[in-house]
Formats: structure tokens, sequence, C-alpha cells
């Protein structure tokens, strides 16, 4: 069998071909390459489109932001067209404020107007009045000047009435200083009598004696009250009793204090002293000495010195006895 290795093939080879598997390798060969030129020729025109749609899309864009700017500005301008269309809303309502304002000043003067004429023909009425008055004033003044006259001659009578009275009063006066007065009593029964002598002027008065009154009952007798024994000479002394008489008693009054400080009172059966109280004492006559069998509280001995107890000795729970460093304490 015939080897085909191609055009300058050299060589051995270890499979064996035939010549139309070697047309069919190049036919494929051939087609696929045919394949390869129309998918680059594809691809150059999908990049083109691709290219083409890129830039539509470029374009696309810079409408879409021309759009956005021309949105942009005209709402900027519908914002304007509303200030200005509120603007002039408050330059109509101011307007139609200072209209009103106008108004009422116009309608102000027009009652300030009336007003001020009707105060006018109130002060011709006053005038009117004040000439009325003025009229009314002089007839007064004329009628009291006629009564002032009256008034004047009543005045004088009253002053002659006034000096008649008194001199009448003086005489009364007179009277009543020469006036005395006498009395006498009438017997209990009698009539009372009574006169005046205008000659002597003296007023004699009889005035009756009266009945005696029956004598009251007696009141009882008092108690007894308790008197106090005589003061003089039991200065300082004390108020006692035998349980039937008060008397004074003697106070035992205590010695000075000064300078007895720690001492103790005694007595001789006569009189009271400060004697010193042996604090320090170690012996006894009684031939022992007695103490309790129980420690019941907390006990230090003093330090430097020792201390003695006759046992046994029970110390109660919780109670200690403390010994000082260097004491001793001997149970025994």
């Amino acid at each position: 069998m015939a080897i085909y290795r191609g055009s300058g093939g050299s060589g051995d080879s270890s499979t064996s071909v035939t010549r139309d598997e070697v047309a069919g390798f190049s036919a494929d060969a051939k087609r696929y390459r045919d394949e390869a030129l129309v998918s680059e020729t594809n691809a150059g025109t999908s990049a083109s489109t691709a290219t083409t749609k890129a830039t539509t899309a470029t374009t696309k864009a810079s409408e879409a932001a021309a759009s956005a700017s021309s949105v942009l500005t005209s709402e900027t301008n519908a914002s304007t067209s509303a200030t200005n269309a509120s603007a002039s809303e408050s330059a109509a309502g101011t307007s139609e404020s200072n209209a009103a304002t106008s108004a009422t000043g116009a309608s102000t003067s027009a009652s300030t107007a009336t007003t001020q004429a009707g105060i006018a023909t109130t002060k011709a009425g006053e005038a009117s009045t004040s000439a009325s008055n003025a009229a009314t004033s002089a007839t007064a003044s004329s009628t009291s000047a006629s009564t002032s006259t009256t008034q004047a001659g009543i005045a004088t009578t009253k002053a002659s009435e006034a000096s008649a009275s008194a001199t009448a009063a003086a005489s009364s006066a007179s009277e009543l200083t020469a006036l005395t007065t006498a009395t006498t009593t009438v017997a209990a029964g009698g009539s009372s009598t009574s006169s005046y002598s205008s000659g002597t002027g003296v007023l004699s008065l009889g005035l009756p004696t009266g009945a005696t009154g029956l004598t009251g009952d007696t009141g009882p007798a008092g108690a007894d009250g308790e008197v106090l024994p005589s003061q003089t000479g039991n200065t300082g002394k004390f108020l006692t009793t035998n349980g039937t008489a008060t008397a004074w008693g003697e106070v035992d009054a205590l010695p000075s204090q000064a300078t007895h400080a720690g001492k103790f009172l005694t007595t001789d059966a006569t009189n009271a002293s400060w004697a010193v109280l042996d604090t320090d004492a170690n012996s006894t006559t009684k031939g022992l000495y007695e103490h309790a069998n129980t420690i019941s509280a907390n006990y230090a001995i003093t330090a430097g010195n020792n201390a003695f107890t006759a046992g046994p000795i029970t110390i109660d729970t919780g109670i200690s006895v403390t010994i000082p460093t260097g004491s001793t304490w001997v149970v025994a």
C-alpha cells in the first residue's frame, strides 16, 4: 500500500493512510477554514454593529442629558413664575389693605366731621344755657339781697328775745341761790310734811322714819384653822409635828464640804464630820477574809500587782480575768 506523505514528506509512518482518507482530511480542513473565515467575517460585522450601537447609546445618553437639563430649566422657570405670582398676589393684598385703610380713614374723617358738628351744636346750646343761668343768677342775687334784709330784722328780734331770756335767767338764778332746805324726821307711823317760804327761800321736808327690819339668823362658826407655832427665835429650823401639835425642829446641817473630796460623812453621836475612807486596808480583826467562789464579771489585775484567790473558783462562761505581764494570780 502506498503512503502519502505530502509535498516534501519523508520518513516512515507507522499508520497506513489511503489517498482517499488524505483527500477527506484535506476537504475537512478546507471546510473548517471556510467556516473560520465566515466566523471571522461575522465577528467583524458583530463588532461593527456593537460599535454602531455604542455610538447610538452615547448619542441617546447625550440626548437624555440634554432633556434632563431642559426639564431642570423648565422646573426653575416654573418656580420663578410661582414666586413672581406669589409676589404679585402679596402686592395685590397690600394694595387691597391700603385701599381698605384709606376707606377707613375717609369714614373716620367723615365721622369726625359729624362729631365736630355735634360738638359745635352742643357748645351753642351751652352758651344759650349759660346766658339763661346768668339771668337766673341775677334774679337770685336780687332775691338773696331781699332775704338778707329780712334775716337782719329777724336777727335783731332774736337778739332782743335773747336779752330778755338772759334777764329772766339771771332772776331765776338769784332765786335758786337764795333757796335752802330744812329736813325733820317724822316718827314711825307719822305723816311726812313739806313746805316752802318764798320770803325766806326755805324748803322744809318732813321725812318719815321707816320701820326697823328683823334681825337675820346668826351664821355657823367657821372651823378653827391650824396655827403655826411662834416663829420668834426659830431661825433656820424646820416645821415638824408629833401627830398632834406642830413645832420647830433643829436641822442637822452638813459640815463644810470644802477640802473634803473623797471623804465620807460620820458622827460621834453629837457632831457630824468628814472622815477618810481607808481603801488600802489589808488586815482584819475577824480572823479571815471571805470572797465569792464565782467570778461573774470581767476582771483585770492592776499592772504591777499580784492577786490571790482561795479556790476552788469558777469563772462564768464568757467572763475573763486579765493578768498583766509581770503579775501573778495564785489560786490556792
